[in-house]
């Protein structure tokens, strides 16, 4: 049964999400309210739409709902094998059951770990920063210096042409 009712909550939920649902939703709501004349606004029409709205949005309440948490469960099995095959703390499996109080000590926790890397990581570029000024730094060039001609070197010979 279960297995019947999901395949049942994710084909309509794929269906009622798409856009020709909601093309025929409008058309549907177009056409009602094209009618109006047609019977006098009466209550009769008014209780047609809003009984027919009224329906559907209870029934697609409990079929929304069935596929959130199955897609929620699934994302939260997922993150928790990624943890488990992972460095992480395992301690993060589970969060999502705690309470509000420990759900934020836990995010605080966190805020304080990133703000520690962060500055440890400002830190590294920083000093990166300065190795790679302090090498792009312009030296001073000195001005060769003329040496006499070294003693019994050949004199240069200068090409004439």
């Amino acid at each position: 049964m279960d297995k019947l009712f999901a395949r049942f909550a994710n084909a309509t939920a794929r269906v009622t999400g798409s856009p020709p649902a909601f093309i025929l939703c409008v058309l549907l709501v177009v056409t009602w309210a094209v009618t109006g004349p047609i019977f006098k606004f009466s209550q009769s029409w008014q209780l047609v739409i809003n009984t027919g709205t009224t329906i559907i949005t209870f029934l697609m309440v409990f079929l929304i709902q069935n596929t959130q948490n199955r897609d929620g469960e699934a994302v939260q099995t997922k993150l928790d094998e990624l943890i488990l095959t992972s460095d992480a703390e395992n301690q993060f499996i589970g969060i999502e059951k705690l309470t509000e109080k420990e759900l934020a000590a836990m995010h605080a926790r966190c805020a304080e770990h990133a703000k520690v890397a962060q500055d440890r990581l400002d830190k590294v570029s920083a000093e990166r920063e300065a190795r790679t000024k302090s090498r792009a730094s312009p030296r001073t060039k000195r001005s060769p210096v003329k040496r006499p001609p070294a003693r019994n070197a050949p004199a240069r010979r200068v090409k004439t042409s």
